[in-house]
């Protein structure tokens, strides 16, 4: 089993939302890259990284942050938050980032998901978010009309 540890980035800093409101944010550090280090340091062998301004504009902010992430720490990445184009995508895995996190685009695209799933395999995972019982989107502003209840 891989543990991954998070880092979800706003503003070029390592934070944490409550329950997806960005009104409700904790800054844990102004340095993100060290904070991957840390990971590093403690044994950490891949981490899942999310761009947040990216998941609720739909354009990455913190991809900069990122690629310097992947060159320095040499660990497995995986990322996400506004990866909605096949140019993002593609961007991303020449960064050094090794599997990258489709949400709304898995909601709202679906022939776009398949494409990109068969395109690029075991380098494409999904995220789905829960709000209130449905997929949340855009990094948590908006519910879809997508049921997230899974019946075993």
């Amino acid at each position: 089993m891989t543990i991954y540890p998070a880092i979800d980035l706003y503003e070029g800093k390592a934070v944490r939302l409550q329950r997806g409101d960005y009104e409700q944010m904790t800054v844990y550090s102004d340095d993100p890259v060290s904070v991957a280090l840390g990971f590093k340091k403690a044994g950490a062998t891949a981490i899942h990284i999310v761009d947040l301004e990216g998941a609720r504009s739909g354009k990455p902010a913190n991809f900069e942050i990122i690629k310097q992430i992947a060159a320095e720490s040499g660990l497995f990445i995986q990322a996400g938050g506004g990866i909605r184009t096949t140019e993002i995508i593609e961007k991303y895995l020449k960064a050094g980032v090794k599997r990258v996190i489709l949400g709304t685009a898995a909601v709202s695209k679906l022939g776009f998901l398949y494409e990109m799933v068969s395109d690029h395999k075991e380098a494409i995972a999904v995220s789905v978010d829960v709000k209130d019982g449905f997929v949340a989107i855009k990094g948590w502003t908006e519910v879809s009309d997508q049921n997230a209840q899974i019946h075993l």
